[in-house]
Parts: C-alpha cells; structure tokens; sequence
C-alpha cells in the first residue's frame, strides 16, 4: 500500500456529554450531521484516502470481482413455488443486476407472466430495491414496494396484473410491509415514525382511494415496540405484531371481514414471548411461557387465545431450541437446535410414527424453506455446508422420498469440494465454556502457524451464525486463508441460553469468548497474530472495536462493516432510529448500572494510545440503523490516538444504506476491497 499519503484530519469541536454526573467528551460530535457540507467533504477526503491507499490493488480488485462474479450462474432461477394456483418464479438473466419476478398459471408448461422486472424499474438509480410485493386472493392485483435510497423508506403501489397497468394508488413514507385482506381491494400496510424510523402504525387502504384518507387501524405507544401485518398461511387471519426484543402481542382480524376491528390474541406481558399459526380451529403457539427458555409448542381454540387455555403440544427440553413450525393440512413439520446443529422433525397429524430428516457433517445448515402450499404432502427445504453448496430438496413426508430440485452450481470448472476439509472444533473460554468454530480450507493445508485465517462472528440479538456455503469464499480458500465462524455467546447458536448470557450485563462474553476463540485457532496452529484477521458487521462490527481495544496484539488486519461502535452516545439519543427498541438488548443507559457497564466496553470511548491492527472500516451515508458518522467519528478519533504505523482505511457508499449497495454484482465490487485488503496484508497479488 502506499506509504507517502496522508491521511485526512477531521478538525475537533469539543462537545461535552454529561450522564449521571459523569463527563464524556467527543471532539466529532460534529460529524453528526450528513446535511453539513464541511461532514460530507470530510467523508469524500477518508474515500479519497482509501483509493489513493488501494491503488496498487485495483487490477487485482478487478481480477477478484472477475474471479467471483465467473462462479455465478447468471442466467439463474429459483425453484418454483406453487401458491393459490400459480408457479411463482424469480429469475435472473445474464448481465442484469437485478431480479425478474414471474408466474406461470397451474402448470410449469404455461406461459411466463411477468411481474416485476427490477431491472427496468432500477434504470436511473444509483441504489434500487423491491420489497413488500404481495399477490391479491383473486390473483389479479400486485402490491409492491420501492427503496431507492437505501434508508429502508418505501412507496407502495398496485399494479393490475391482467392489464399491466400501475393503478393511480400511491402510498410514501412506508416500511413496504402489507397484505390484502381477502375483498381483494383492501389493502393493510405498516408506516414508521418519520425521525426515529420504527414501525408504529397499521393503515388500512382502499383500493382507488387517496392515501390521505387511509384509516390508522392501529398505533403501537410503546417506543420500544415494532409493528407490522402479515396474513396467515390458512389466508383466514390477517394478523398485526407488535415486537420488541423480550415481549410479543398479536391481534387477528378474519380476512373475510376488512372493516372488523382486529382483537388481542394475548396481552402482553413483559418477558412473554409467542408466536402463532393458524390450523383448523386451532392456533398453534411458540411460546416461552412457563419460563420455556428453549421455547415449546402450544395449542389453543381459535374462539379463546388466552394464555390461560393454552395446552402443551411439544413441552419444553433444556437441551433442544424449538425454532421454527410449519403447518401442512396432513403434517406438523418443527425445526429443532440441539448442540447447535439444525434438526427437521416430521409429526404426522394421524398420530403416526414421527421421525427427524437425517444429516450427517458437523457444519451444516438445514431450514424449512418455502412452504405456503397448505395442502401438500411434500416439504421443501434448504441444506449446505461450509464445503458444500446449498440445496432446495423436496422431500415426500409421506414415501420419504427426496428430490434435489437444485444445487448451486459454482462455474468455472474448478470448484471440487473433495478439495477441502471443514470440521468444528470447540475452544473454552476464560469461563471454562465450550464455545464452538466451524471452519473449512483446502485439504492440503499445514498447521505450521503461517496461514492467513479469517475468523467472522456476529454475537449479538440471539442471531445465529450457521456454517453456510459461499462460492465467492473460494477466491479466498484457494489462496490458502482458513475461514472460520465463532459460535460466541450473544447469538443463540446453543439454545436460548447462549443469547441470554451474551446481552445487557453479560456483553462482554461476546467479546471475552471472540478472544478466546481467537487464541485458540493460535495456540493450535491453523495460524499466528501475524496472519490472524477478523471480521464482522453491524453489532458484529462493536464486536470488532472492543476485541481491538482489548486485545489488538491479535491480530493483523481487521474488517468493521457498518460499525456499531459509538455505543453509549447512540443508546441515549432516542431519536436515532430503533434506539429504543435496543434497551433489552444493550441495557438504557438512562440507568446507571446500563450506563456505567455500556462505557467500559463502547469502542469509541475506549480508544487509547497503543497499537491497532491494520483496519478496514465501511459504511453507507443512507444507513438507518448504524449512523454513517459511528464509524467516521471512531476512525477519526483512532488517526489522533493509535501509536502504530498501521493501515487504517475508512470507505463511505455515498449512495447506499446498511445492506450496501444494491444488485448482486455492485455488492460482488464491495467485497473484492474487502478480499483484496486482507490479501494485500499477506503479500498476495494474483
């Protein structure tokens, strides 16, 4: 990289933050401000920055993207789905960035009907995305939604699809989230708050109607809840949600009565959480009631919800995450985590003998897929592994037959997964927890210390990290890196325990069980500080600041996507958005105990004078969950403090949001920078 650049200095405005008597001071407070012309030269400085640092790697970003984009099948297509009489496909066609959504009307053999083909509805936006999109029960009208700046805000429209026509009904400033009652010309959306951004209203829509005359159906008080509206797999029940980290509330409404008023299926109460599906005259409830740390299933009459009449279905297990349900007119099909790998479980409404799909390898993932063909004897759903490419298999409940409908081709003629090895092994933390890693390299790797390893985690939200395939990992793979995900507490990779003692008071096992992960991948030789990197994005990325600040000795490089790393700031301003839906999983830090604990870990605050790895940091001016200026007052802050000579690069999508840029390929060119950064470190260049 090139040595005789400077890098830009954000001038300092003091600002002192005061909180229980206690004094913060944040020279870049200022930063915060994305209207402020002096905020977006600074930004266009850092990315100036960064191409003149990277230069020297252009063509091989170029060779990268190349490299990746070559393993793609362009000309690819999902796995049909049938769906109130229509094959639904979404297809992509080669050169195109974006997705063509289709149909075809009862069988495979009639002719394709487009719906949406994003790619013409893209033309002159730097950023595009189609969201929301939901089919009338007469399968005559479409609604749909559009991003194009990347903030998350959508516009819903309707389009006449026997005509082709976008009807007059134009519907701003929405989530993108709706569903049609089943009149066929009432539709229901959810609108978010225009400063902080969360979901807290539900309108109902008449179709040929002005916006302005849409009827508030519901509005969520509670500010740290979020709302939105769906329609149940039996198409009987729309319902509303109201969600917030620990505590649920639905309220149904038959989908045959738009104008009734919508009825609490149980009030909430804090700490309770519940989610329900509709069968027959039932509701099937996924539930924690009863202090069901890991979750069990439950069942009610649809005439009476309450908690009280609810009856145990699949009780609860200490050591099995219930997970998911899906509902079949002849089978309950559970998805099931028990030491932390995916199980299927079949259950016959007939009372016959229930079995589980079987799975070998130790890094795998299997999901239910998509399902919403009630009547059906046939499920499908989705399998990879680190080293091998995901599968749509449809698999016969009652013959237990299974047919592979696709597996992901990877182009190129050079991919074997024979080639590699993946396995899981388990490092202890400092707290004699056995935290697990999936990993996977080339079969003709030495454990001598000298690979390049990566290691990503996220730990946070009670998110589960799967061991997942990925054909662009391969340009890494075959250079000799070992990928590796640590399973760390925070997530809920090992049951819901795993979450509970990775939040609020316990965050630190997040970052402690990182290290410890990251020590042990040292001490058994996969690799060595010198050639050890990490990544991660969002709260992935905090988890970054505070390994670096703790422990930078480490590693060599580190990749921050999108970074929550201005922590206490962020949680005590509730206007930014989803701030205060984050108090059950960070703490308020209006309280002191939150507060006092948020401080000793935030990253931006504890910056200090020593040495820091080499870094890579993104982000996107749009984002509406992790502000463009966390990670611009952070590098800002670490130019001014740090004591190394190392590499410190801070790269801003000026088009783009959280997700990053838009089109499958554009996101291909975000990560050939990230690829070639770490490859750059290792002296790789071809």
């Amino acid at each position: 990289m090139s040595e005789n650049t400077t890098p830009p200095v954000a001038k300092k405005i003091s600002k002192t933050i005061e909180k229980h008597g206690d004094k913060r001071n944040d020279d870049y407070f200022w930063l915060n401000d994305r209207e402020n012309p002096e905020v977006i030269d600074y930004l266009n400085k850092e990315n100036k920055y960064y191409e003149q640092m990277t230069a020297h790697t252009k063509d091989f970003q170029t060779q990268l993207f190349e490299e990746m984009k070559g393993r793609i099948k362009e000309d690819d297509s999902s796995v049909p789905y049938f769906f109130n009489g229509y094959w639904y496909i979404t297809r992509f066609e080669t050169g195109k960035n974006y997705p063509i959504y289709a149909r075809k009307k009862e069988n495979l053999t009639a002719k394709e009907e487009i719906l949406f083909d994003c790619n013409v509805m893209a033309i002159g936006h730097s950023y595009f995305q189609l969201g929301g999109m939901s089919v009338s029960q007469d399968n005559k009208l479409a609604s749909f939604a559009v991003d194009v700046v990347g903030r998350r805000i959508y516009t819903i429209q309707i389009k006449n699809l026997e005509t082709g026509e976008i009807l007059k009904d134009k519907i701003e400033n929405v989530t993108g989230s709706c569903a049609w009652s089943n009149d066929n010309k009432t539709l229901f959306y959810t609108k978010q708050d225009e400063q902080t951004l969360r979901a807290d209203k539900v309108l109902k829509h008449k179709l040929g109607e002005v916006s302005s005359k849409d009827v508030l159906v519901y509005f969520e008080k509670d500010d740290t809840f979020n709302v939105d509206v769906s329609k149940e797999k039996s198409r009987k029940y729309l319902v509303i949600t109201s969600a917030s980290t620990l505590t649920t509330e639905f309220r149904t409404l038959l989908a045959d009565n738009p104008d009734g008023e919508f009825k609490i299926f149980q009030k909430r109460v804090r700490g309770l959480e519940y989610d329900i599906s509709h069968y027959g005259d039932s509701f099937y409830i996924l539930t924690n009631k009863d202090k069901a740390t890991n979750f069990k299933l439950m069942k009610t009459p649809e005439n009476a919800t309450e908690k009280e009449n609810w009856k145990d279905v699949i009780p609860h297990r200490e050591d099995v995450l219930l997970e998911e349900i899906e509902i079949f007119k002849e089978y309950l099909v559970v998805g099931e985590r028990s030491n932390g790998l995916n199980k299927i479980r079949i259950m016959p409404w007939n009372g016959k003998e229930e079995y589980y799909l079987p799975f070998e390898s130790e890094t795998y993932t299997a999901n239910i897929s998509t399902n919403p063909d009630f009547d059906t004897k046939v499920l499908r759903y989705s399998y990879q592994s680190m080293a091998t490419p995901s599968s749509v298999i449809d698999f016969n409940m009652d013959t237990k037959e299974k047919e592979v409908k696709k597996e992901q081709q990877v182009l190129g003629g050079k991919f074997d997964k024979k080639n590699y090895t993946e396995e899981r092994v388990w490092a202890t933390a400092k707290d004699g927890t056995k935290i697990p890693i999936s990993m996977v390299y080339r079969k003709d790797l030495k454990k001598d210390g000298k690979n390049p390893l990566l290691l990503y985690a996220y730990g946070s939200y009670g998110v589960t990290m799967d061991a997942y395939f990925s054909s662009t990992r391969l340009s890494l793979l075959d250079r000799g890196f070992v990928y590796a995900i640590a399973h760390i507490r925070g997530g809920e990779d090992m049951g819901r325990p795993w979450y509970d003692n990775g939040k609020l008071l316990k965050k630190k096992n997040t970052f402690t069980d990182f290290i410890d992960c990251s020590k042990f991948v040292i001490a058994e030789k996969y690799t060595s500080p010198e050639h050890l990197y990490a990544e991660g994005g969002s709260a992935g990325g905090l988890l970054m600041g505070a390994i670096i600040n703790m422990a930078p000795e480490l590693y060599n490089g580190v990749i921050a996507q999108v970074p929550f790393v201005d922590v206490v700031t962020t949680m005590l301003d509730d206007t930014i958005p989803l701030t205060t839906g984050e108090y059950d999983e960070w703490g308020n830090p209006n309280e002191k105990k939150f507060y006092d604990y948020m401080k000793s870990y935030s990253p931006y605050d504890n910056v200090v004078a020593q040495k820091y790895p080499n870094m890579y940091v993104s982000t996107g001016l749009h984002d509406s969950q992790v502000q463009y200026w966390e990670p611009a007052k952070w590098v800002a802050k670490l130019r001014t403090v740090k004591t190394d000579n190392n590499i410190l690069l801070l790269d801003t999508n000026m088009d783009a949001g959280h997700g990053g840029a838009s089109g499958r390929f554009e996101a291909l060119k975000e990560l050939a920078k990230e690829f070639s950064f770490l490859l750059d470190l290792e002296g790789i260049d071809k």
